[in-house]
């Protein structure tokens, strides 16, 4: 048995990657099977992000998003639903397997410059003989992968997006008007499958979190950003517009699915119980 068989049969017995139905994800996403590239990784990232939405709705009710890949993706293959970065990090990383690529998962602290916890789920996958950050789980911000290169800088969307070695950390940057803003800062420190289920517990629960007090949902496309934040719908331009504006109740259900989120009747009740009226908004 050679490294990369081992390493693969490895990651299967922790992942479960033989579980995905990896035909029925590449539908979901528009894409076909081929062979491992840089060219196919990026294909298969934009339309990952494209297509799936990031979208916290399960811990905003009082459910753990389930890591196991068969849970993951009976929501967000089989159903119109999204999820965060777990979700969507765990289902790509089990479909680049089960393509060919080596897939390492690893571990961010969102906003490095701040105090917080390291929760944040990202992949370095290698093609063509180099390492890439791939992170098709980090909201409206990242649309295709990017080389693990100092310096490298990659048009998300729209938006410059730059990667800079600072020590043992590789550092994500966007460009801002005020410069370079840091997004989130990661090393090469394998993670487990139980590293996820520990930060999932606290993202998904913990009265702090930024997923347990109001609704978030992004989509990213190229030119255009769009989130809905609590009753608040952005809308941002790659060229700096910005627009903004309130979604009442009894448009919340229209709104999501013009965000590719589509909730049973139940979802959505649950959901208007915790939806906060613009009009009671300040």
């Amino acid at each position: 048995m050679n490294a990369t068989t081992q390493h693969s049969e490895t990651a299967s017995d922790e992942w479960g990657v033989d579980e995905l139905d990896l035909d029925a994800y590449l539908d979901r996403i528009g894409q076909s099977r081929s062979e491992p590239s840089a060219a196919a990784l990026t294909a298969l990232h934009e339309a990952h992000v494209r297509t799936i939405p990031f979208e916290n709705i399960d811990p905003l009710l009082g459910t753990s998003p389930t890591l196991e890949l068969t849970a993951i993706s009976a929501k967000l293959v089989q159903r119109d639903r999204g999820g965060y970065c777990y979700e969507h990090g765990l289902l790509f990383a089990a479909a680049l397997e089960r393509l060919g690529y080596r897939v390492t998962r690893l571990a961010a602290r969102v906003n490095p410059d701040k105090p917080g916890p390291k929760t944040h789920l990202n992949l370095v996958v290698r093609a063509d003989g180099a390492d890439h950050l791939v992170d098709v789980g980090f909201g409206a911000g990242v649309l295709r992968p990017m080389q693990l290169r100092d310096g490298v800088v990659v048009d998300q969307g729209g938006w410059k997006h730059r990667l800079t070695r600072d020590g043992r950390y590789w550092r994500l940057e966007k460009q801002t008007a005020d410069g370079w803003s840091a997004l989130h800062a990661f090393d090469d420190t394998p993670q487990h499958q139980i590293d996820y289920e520990v930060f999932n517990h606290y993202v998904a629960t913990h009265p702090r979190s930024p997923f347990t007090g109001q609704l978030v949902v992004m989509r990213l496309d190229d030119g255009i950003s769009r989130k809905l934040l609590g009753n608040r719908l952005i809308t941002e331009y790659a060229d700096g517009r910005t627009e903004e504006s309130r979604v009442p109740p009894e448009q919340l259900a229209a709104t999501l699915r013009e965000l590719d989120i589509v909730l049973d009747p139940a979802e959505l009740d649950a959901l208007l119980q915790l939806y906060p009226d613009p009009a009671e908004s300040h």
